[in-house]
């Protein structure tokens, strides 16, 4: 039988925090460009798997606490993934039954939504980007999304997260 107590909080949050240190995480200088967004594709897996329990507050939450991280405009992320979230919400009973590829291709829009919503913030306090590849995290997050997903489905199987 699944447990409905506090173990599944303590797994969706360590897995929030997994992605939290690998947002941050120190990577050399030619591969900063090209990391993937880990805090929105774990929030992506969340709110598809398991909408009664992740949205649009948790959304906030962690935003704000990434802005904290990143030393960002308070708010930036928050708003970000507020937006992914409501948009992964509306979109959870079709991204269930899309194929592999399918998800792939919508990750790579929601990835993208938010790297829009923060390069506009950051354009409005003169520090966006000068190039297009402030988009290439999309790219990469829809790339890693089936390893992703299969990794944190196999987790919340395990831990019986329902």
């Amino acid at each position: 039988m699944a447990d409905e107590g506090p173990q599944a909080y303590w797994v969706i949050l360590a897995t929030f925090l997994v992605a939290l240190v690998l947002a941050v995480l120190p990577l050399p200088h030619w591969l900063l460009w090209a990391r993937p967004e880990w805090l929105a594709l774990a929030l992506i897996y969340w709110t598809i798997a398991l909408p009664q329990r992740v949205g649009v507050l948790t959304a906030l939450s962690l935003g704000v606490v990434m802005d904290v991280l990143e030393g960002a405009v308070l708010g930036q992320n928050g708003f970000a993934l507020v937006v992914v979230a409501v948009l992964a919400l509306l979109l959870y009973q079709r991204l269930r039954v899309f194929s592999l590829l399918q998800q792939a291709g919508v990750v790579f829009v929601l990835i993208g939504i938010h790297q829009l919503i923060c390069q506009w913030v950051q354009n409005l306090e003169g520090a966006g980007a000068q190039t297009s590849l402030f988009l290439l995290p999309a790219l990469t997050s829809a790339l890693l999304w089936p390893v992703i997903l299969h990794i944190l489905r196999a987790l919340r199987r395990h831990y019986e997260v329902t």
